[in-house]
């Protein structure tokens, strides 16, 4: 029993013609169908009928299927190992992130990528709440997450990058232009301008309301912090923003919040088990030295 043939009967089983496995494997089909038929009679049953204009799997081929999948999968781990120990990671990497940072994202999976060519690298941009459980479940290897300070997403390890207060911010003709500061209570006076629901911000911002019976007033969502702090300049209301954010536009009036003051953080975070891949250890070494 040789590793192609498998490969080539699980391949016919996926595609249920011999014509499109072919194409697939980038092998003359009548050398698939050769060496599909003699796995068969290596087991002594027929794996696929082939009576109809769809290959199926027989019952036989069905029992087997899970097998042939398996060793593959073995051989692939075992190569993946080998890469490892001689430097040459390949595999793939699947790395997710909040809307709103200030990290080199782009820059890390260049440099990433130069380095080790033969892995494929997938982003995506989600909530935090979303982009956890996508660690969780192995969807994602690592993720840029937004929390509270205090917090520690269960199952995941984090890497606090960033530590900052929440600060409201008004333009520079506010009625609230001249104050020193806000209790939060205070905003519930005014129309807010925020992050959408369930992202990192918002999520502090509407669980402090929440616990003093607050229901905050939005008038505006947008997905950057770059746009609220736009709408504040043009006297739309009260944006929620991070402090390095709102005290960075001259042309707004940042006011820290009190009673109870806001903080939040951004992180790496992972899965505490570690990473599943090879790939995804050396990505993840990568992460936590550049950001």
């Amino acid at each position: 029993m040789e590793l192609r043939q498998l490969e080539y009967f699980v391949t016919v089983a996926e595609e249920g013609n011999f014509t499109r496995a072919a194409e697939r494997v980038h092998v003359a089909q009548p050398g698939v169908s050769a060496q599909v038929r003699r796995l068969e009679r290596e087991l002594g049953h027929e794996l696929l009928d082939r009576s109809g204009r769809t290959v199926r799997l027989t019952e036989v081929g069905a029992a087997v299927l899970p097998y042939a999948r398996a060793a593959m999968a073995a051989v692939a781990g075992a190569r993946l190992v080998a890469d490892e120990f001689r430097g040459l990671v390949r595999g793939r990497v699947a790395f997710g992130m909040v809307t709103s940072h200030n990290f080199d994202v782009p820059g890390l999976l260049a440099s990433f990528h130069e380095d080790h060519p033969g892995v494929e690298i997938t982003l995506v941009e989600g909530r935090s709440g979303e982009l956890a459980a996508g660690i969780r479940e192995g969807r994602l290897d690592a993720a840029i997450i937004s929390l509270a300070t205090d917090e520690r997403p269960p199952g995941l390890d984090v890497l606090v990058l960033t530590d900052q207060a929440i600060t409201a911010a008004v333009g520079l003709e506010d009625q609230w232009a001249g104050r020193a500061e806000v209790p939060l209570a205070d905003l519930r006076e005014r129309p807010l301008i925020s992050l959408p629901a369930g992202t990192g911000l918002r999520a502090r911002l509407d669980e402090a309301c929440a616990a003093r019976g607050i229901t905050p007033r939005i008038g505006f969502e947008a997905g950057h912090p770059t746009v609220l702090a736009d709408l504040a300049a043009r006297g739309l209301g009260v944006a929620i923003l991070p402090d390095s954010v709102a005290t960075a536009r001259p042309d707004l009036h940042p006011i820290p919040i009190t009673d109870p003051p806001l903080r939040g953080c951004l992180a790496l975070a992972w899965r505490a088990a570690g990473p599943a891949s090879p790939a995804a250890r050396v990505f993840l070494d990568r992460a936590r030295a550049a950001l």
